[in-house]
């Protein structure tokens, strides 16, 4: 909500990034304040670290990062025959904005936010509820997190209720993927890595953000019904096997 007021008040860039920065990094905040609450006797760090222990899978890694540079390429060629090819680029022409733009993405979302979101809410909820289940929930929760955001983002009337709809589309389909690699594969690194190709192909290409949000959206969504049909050692539906 500081970030809109900020935003609407006609704050410097400079204080909206901060805030956004401190806003993307608040669920982690939320659960280190609440940690001993939620669970005594058990150490911060212990359990941190217990969330990279696991050894990475590549093949678990490779399969997720090449589903999302699919989806990047299929939003570009759709981008491509939908719209004036002139103006349709990547944001980013120069490797040092390229690698500036990679990193900010980085620190104001998955660095930020996969440790309150999947570290802890994913993984409590799978305790009770079948992962699909839990992701639907994650992905809900996760996605009102987003509100104050949605009316600060300049859309008004039927183009705001569009930009809502496909970001809520978009944020629990991505949701159901991430969950089923992360239950593949139980490193934080491997939501963290996922969300991150995410943020950043959001900012990748350029063009206006409501005809690239259709196309990203929709193809997760396409993506995320896939999964679940195929669904890869039957991860999404083996209730409490996550305790």
């Amino acid at each position: 909500m500081v970030i809109g007021i900020s935003i609407i008040l006609g704050a410097p860039e400079s204080v909206t990034n901060i805030l956004q920065i401190i806003s993307a990094w608040s669920t982690t905040l939320a659960f280190v304040i609440l940690f001993k609450k939620i669970y005594p006797g058990l150490r911060l760090k212990d359990f941190v670290k217990e969330q990279f222990a696991p050894k990475i899978r590549l093949s678990v890694l490779s399969i997720a990062v090449i589903i999302q540079v699919i989806i990047i390429a299929v939003t570009i060629f759709l981008l491509s025959i939908t719209n004036d090819t002139q103006n349709l680029a990547l944001s980013f022409t120069g490797l040092g904005l390229l690698f500036f733009a990679f990193l900010d993405t980085l620190v104001r979302g998955p660095l930020g936010e996969e440790l309150g979101w999947r570290g802890y809410a994913l993984n409590e909820l799978q305790k009770k509820y079948s992962p699909l289940k839990s992701a639907l929930i994650t992905g809900g929760l996760w996605g009102g997190w987003h509100t104050p955001l949605w009316f600060a983002s300049g859309y008004t009337g039927m183009n705001l209720i569009k930009y809502i709809a496909l970001f809520l589309i978009g944020i629990i389909s991505f949701s159901i993927i991430v969950t089923l690699f992360y239950n593949l594969n139980k490193n934080l690194v491997i939501p963290i890595i996922i969300h991150q190709l995410f943020n950043f192909s959001l900012v990748l290409i350029k063009g206006d953000l409501l005809d690239i949000l259709v196309y990203v959206m929709l193809t997760y969504f396409v993506t995320a019904i896939i999964l679940i049909v195929i669904n890869p050692k039957e991860v999404l539906y083996k209730k409490g096997i996550w305790n």
